[in-house]
């Protein structure tokens, strides 16, 4: 057994540090190599151990998605609709970056744990308590997290990591480009895009106050 096995193993096994550790495995292997046996490993104990705290791999994953959920920023009561809001978004973008695997799983798994729930509820009450009705809050509910997810599924597929697009990466881009054949293409990719300083993630909160503002106008209009 490895030093690390050793060291791991002195620790006692908990239904939270299974979770955790499933989680860091995720980040570093993807979410696909994770399986019970190479987790145990990562842990120091047979995957036998593991069955002790959750009944199965689904439970797991359940597991898993709710310690995601756990680290966003729920919509405080303090802050205006839309500030807190735009909070959430912003915090929820960060946990994805952080954990990419779970973009696909988080508003898949048909088991939600209780930081899930009080997530969807504060995110819901929000709307409710800033006078959207039901029917408006289903609209702003869906519209925003399908775009904060839809973002970062864009984002975690970029060929780059980091908020700006390397030199080496720009340089191997900038030569592809033909501008008699494409030149909105490389109007868009030499005036904006590779230019020092450009960070995709301004586009998300670009997006992001397009929609809360939409969203408001609708509200008052309803």
């Amino acid at each position: 057994m490895s030093n690390r096995g050793v060291a791991n193993k002195r620790i006692p096994l908990s239904g939270e540090r299974v979770l955790h550790a499933a989680v860091a495995f995720a980040d570093q292997n993807g979410i696909g190599s994770l399986t019970m046996r190479k987790l145990g490993e990562s842990l120091g104990v047979e995957a036998m151990s593991l069955y002790n705290h959750v009944t199965n791999k689904e439970e797991l994953l359940d597991g898993m998605v709710d310690t995601v959920f756990n680290e966003i920023e729920l919509p405080s009561e303090d802050n205006e609709w839309k500030t807190a809001m735009r909070i959430r978004a912003m915090s929820t973008r960060q946990a994805l970056s952080r954990h990419s695997w779970a973009i696909t799983l988080m508003q898949s798994r048909t088991s939600p744990g209780s930081a899930t729930l009080r997530h969807h509820n504060a995110v819901l009450g929000c709307l409710r308590n800033a006078g959207f009705t039901i029917e408006m809050t289903a609209h702003a509910f869906s519209l925003i997290d399908s775009y904060i997810y839809g973002f970062a599924q864009q984002e975690s597929s970029l060929p780059f990591e980091g908020a700006e697009i390397p030199a080496e990466v720009a340089e191997v881009f900038a030569k592809q480009l033909l501008p008699m054949e494409y030149p909105h293409l490389t109007e868009f990719a030499v005036e904006h895009v590779l230019r020092p300083g450009y960070d995709y993630g301004m586009e998300f909160e670009f997006g992001l106050d397009l929609i809360l503002d939409g969203l408001e106008l609708a509200r008052l209009q309803n």
